[in-house]
């Protein structure tokens, strides 16, 4: 998709993962890292593997990776209606591997995004941050991405889920 320069000598690439893409293994690995980072519980290297196989159609990932390692991905999705009625995206996933923070990743993956969506007519690039991380928050609004607090974020899940289908 796109070639970054990150200040090393090798080529830096930001790409749309494929289906059956070979670099589904580093890919998983570097979800691994993104689970320890948080510290929430994290699914087997070969269940994340078939699990990115199985992913909707809609769930797009980017990657940005370099001859040797996985550095970075975005995951996101297109979502309808927004202000306006207009179409947007709502970006679940930005990470960069611990190893290569502060070298321009996440910048350019969110450039990447915002280029898909202008591209594609879409308004807006939605998500969501961990209030308490104010070097993430931080890094968003270094980008021009303003906190909406008018704005909650809620989630339907486990036995609230179930019971709301039963």
């Amino acid at each position: 998709m796109q070639s970054i320069d990150i200040g090393t000598h090798m080529k830096t690439e930001i790409r749309f993962l494929l289906q059956d893409d070979p670099a589904l293994p580093r890919l998983a690995a570097l979800m691994q890292e993104m689970q320890t980072h948080y510290g929430v519980y994290c699914p087997p290297h070969e269940e994340i593997i078939a699990g990115l196989a199985r992913r909707p159609p809609a769930a797009e990932i980017l990657l940005c990776e370099d001859e040797e390692a996985m550095l970075g991905f975005a995951t996101f999705s297109a979502i309808y209606p927004g202000p306006g009625l207009k179409p947007g995206i709502f970006l679940k996933e930005l990470y960069v591997s611990n190893a290569q923070r502060e070298r321009g990743i996440g910048k350019a993956l969110m450039r990447a995004l915002a280029r898909i969506a202008s591209s594609r007519g879409l308004s807006r690039i939605d998500w969501t941050a961990d209030s308490s991380d104010l070097r993430l928050i931080a890094f968003y609004e270094r980008l021009g991405g303003a906190p909406k607090p008018e704005k909650l974020f809620f989630r339907l899940e486990d036995e609230a889920l179930e019971a709301l289908a039963d």
